[in-house]
C-alpha cells in the first residue's frame, strides 16, 4: 500500500495530506478575524505558502483551488490578493462561491490541491 502522510492533525481534520506526490490542504482560514477580506486573504495565502513548503511544493505546482467567500461582493478584493500572490506562477483550476461560514467572522476560506 502507498503511504499517506497527514500533518497538522486534530480530532476533526489534518491541515495537509500527502499521497502519491499530491498534497491536499484543508480549507484554510485566517487567524486574525478582525481584518477585512483583504487582510484575511493575505493571512490565508501566507498559511498556504507555509503548508506547501512544509510538504515540499509551492505555488507553481497548484492544481485546484476552492474558495469560499462570506460575501461574493468581496470577490474583487480577494482576487487582487490572489493575483499578487500567484504572480506568473501556474494558475490552478478554481471555483469561487459565496457560502455561510462556520464562524461568521471568517470572510474567506481557501482549499488547495497541489502536486510535488
Amino acid at each position: 500500500m502507498s503511504k499517506i502522510t497527514r500533518t497538522g492533525s486534530n480530532q476533526i481534520l489534518s491541515s495537509a495530506v500527502e499521497y502519491h506526490n499530491f498534497v491536499y490542504l484543508a480549507g484554510i482560514t485566517a487567524d486574525d478575524l478582525s481584518q477585512d477580506v483583504t487582510g484575511q486573504t493575505r493571512q490565508v495565502v501566507a498559511k498556504i505558502n507555509a503548508l506547501l513548503e512544509a510538504n515540499g511544493t509551492d505555488t507553481t505546482r497548484l492544481l485546484q483551488a476552492q474558495i469560499w467567500l462570506k460575501d461574493i461582493r468581496d470577490r474583487d478584493a480577494m482576487n487582487k490578493v490572489w493575483v499578487e500572490w500567484l504572480g506568473d506562477a501556474g494558475r490552478p483550476a478554481r471555483a469561487c462561491v459565496q457560502a455561510n461560514m462556520a464562524d461568521p467572522r471568517h470572510l474567506v476560506e481557501i482549499m488547495i490541491t497541489a502536486c510535488k
